[in-house]
């Protein structure tokens, strides 16, 4: 919301992408004391002052997953379920995003693996797919999966809410999977489920899977002090960049950031 702010007082349009206000941690913290100026906040108090200052600047809203990004030269690309948004610059704003990796998944990503069912799902109609469940709405992607002719198989560490009784669901918690040039199969707690997709859904798409060939530096976003990574017109803020894990620290990377990008703009023009 900071960047967005800056953004928008240096006269660029500017669109967040993020979940929804209420999945934030900042929203249930149940007191701040450290943050200047307004000492006993609750988080949801400081995060409504926050997105409504933004929207009376002009801010755009999009609620989803980012996906991918693609850097077009002049224009990065970004995924976002099932849309598509543009923009000359990106401000990575993800906070601390902990994702261990499942054997096998980086090397078959876009190879049979995918983050978004909804986005892919119609590739594997009549096929057989597994999705791993890590995210609240995986099960509603299951369903859909199931709904357009998938055959689906649902793994997760333990049954969700929501799983439709005609999936069937497989309880694992050591996962591979196996493919040469496209996925194969995934191995679940040692046993063999052979499909031709896997949908892997979580809450959040890692940084670094989002940008590949992002910079980083003790498991953080590398920047230097104007929010600067190493890939062009991309920058960071927050504690996606490193510790200390406070909120002021954010709001004042968020606030470089975007005027970093506006000078960035405005200089290659």
């Amino acid at each position: 919301m900071a960047a967005a702010i800056a953004g928008r007082s240096r006269n660029l349009k500017v669109l967040v992408v993020s979940n929804p206000p209420s999945a934030s941690p900042l929203a249930k913290a149940e007191r701040i004391d450290n943050y200047p100026g307004l000492p006993g906040v609750t988080g949801a108090e400081l995060l409504d002052k926050l997105q409504s200052h933004a929207e009376a600047m002009g801010t755009e809203f999009l609620t989803g997953k980012a996906l991918s990004a693609l850097d077009m030269g002049k224009r990065w690309c970004l995924t976002v379920g099932q849309d598509v948004a543009e923009g000359r610059s990106l401000i990575v704003t993800s906070g601390v995003t902990p994702v261990q990796h499942i054997p096998g998944e980086e090397r078959l990503l876009g190879r049979g693996v995918s983050y978004c069912a909804i986005c892919d799902g119609m590739l594997y109609r009549k096929r057989s797919v597994v999705v791993i469940g890590r995210s609240a709405d995986a099960p509603q992607e299951a369903a859909w999966l199931s709904s357009i002719g998938c055959q689906v198989t649902y793994v997760a560490a333990k049954r969700p809410e929501g799983l439709p009784e005609h999936i069937p669901f497989i309880r694992a918690g050591q996962l591979e999977m196996e493919g040469t040039d496209r996925v194969e199969a995934v191995l679940a707690d040692g046993a063999r489920l052979p499909c031709e997709g896997v949908f892997l859904l979580r809450n959040a798409v890692a940084p670094g899977d989002l940008l590949p060939g992002l910079a980083f530096r003790d498991g953080y976003i590398a920047v230097d002090r104007s929010g600067r990574t190493n890939l062009p017109r991309v920058y960071a803020a927050g504690d996606c960049t490193g510790k200390p894990f406070q909120i002021a620290k954010a709001v004042g990377e968020g606030q470089v950031a975007a005027l970093t990008a506006a000078e960035d703009a405005e200089a290659s023009i």
